[in-house]
């Protein structure tokens, strides 16, 4: 008689597996339902990242090439000061 009611009590309470084997299953049945939306949601915001990052490196980019322009020019300031003006008497 005490291993009927060993075996009930057994039976009665469900392991840890048989627990969480309910909530996996609506885990399951969310994301089926929802992929498409959170896929959506994860390219929007891929684009805007990379939309971001692209910005930056081309402003970067332009500051750089702007900063060495200017570079340039004041290098060739410099001669035409050095060398003086060209005038018919010098030249």
């Amino acid at each position: 008689m005490s291993e009927k009611g060993a075996e009930e009590s057994a039976k009665a309470s469900p392991s840890s597996g048989e627990k969480q084997l309910p909530r996996r299953k609506q885990e399951l049945d969310y994301w089926k339902r929802n992929a498409a939306r959170l896929r959506t949601r994860n390219l929007g915001t891929g684009l805007l990242i990379g939309a971001f990052v692209v910005g930056m490196f081309s402003y970067t980019i332009l500051s750089v090439k702007q900063g060495r322009v200017l570079e340039e020019l004041d290098d060739e300031a410099r001669v035409h000061i050095m060398r003086g003006p060209r005038t018919g008497a010098n030249s």
